[in-house]
């Protein structure tokens, strides 16, 4: 009895390794979400186009440099099988009201819209022309007058509505790979 156990035990080894399944489905579901993530991505940057002009509320956002564009990407998280997906934070700076640098707030205020501080410096002294301060240099800052001016950003929505778009896909990415 011993012997036919030590056998069973074996068969199940060869024919049910625990790991192995484990390793394969994590590849399929790494597979899955990539290609799920992906065609998020492609989608939310072919909103986003060039133009002369700002866009209109409630348009994707316009696209001048590509750098916005590019910094759409995504993340398969297997360890919570899920994908994340959206632009990275710009190194840009941006003040909130108490004049405090804040980081990476470009990205939301595009999708939902809201308020950011602009730190801009005057172009010559005693002049009503004020210009966006160039925050690489302080020196150049030093001694200028500067002033924070609040600029409302409505609505621009554009990783919302790739991820609709592309949603009925996902039924299918899922179909027989898990």
């Amino acid at each position: 009895m011993a012997a036919t156990n030590t056998k069973f035990v074996d068969a199940k080894r060869l024919f049910f390794d625990s790991r192995k399944v484990m390793d394969a489905l994590s590849k399929k579901e790494r597979r899955v979400l990539s290609r799920a993530g992906a065609f998020v991505r492609r989608k939310a940057r072919g909103l986003i186009r060039k133009r002369k002009k700002p866009s209109k509320p409630g348009s994707s956002p316009t696209n001048q440099t590509d750098r916005y564009k590019n910094s759409i990407l995504f993340f398969a998280d297997l360890k919570d099988r899920s994908v994340v997906m959206g632009p990275v934070a710009l190194n840009n700076v941006y003040f909130n009201g108490d004049g405090r640098p804040v980081r990476g707030t470009v990205p939301e205020i595009l999708e939902t819209g809201g308020a950011i501080h602009i730190l801009e410096v005057q172009r010559f002294p005693g002049s009503d022309r004020w210009q966006r301060a160039d925050l690489r240099s302080r020196r150049r800052l030093a001694g200028r007058p500067t002033r924070l001016r609040k600029v409302e950003i409505k609505p621009r929505p554009h990783m919302q509505p790739a991820f609709a778009a592309e949603l009925p896909k996902f039924p299918e990415l899922f179909r027989g790979e898990l």
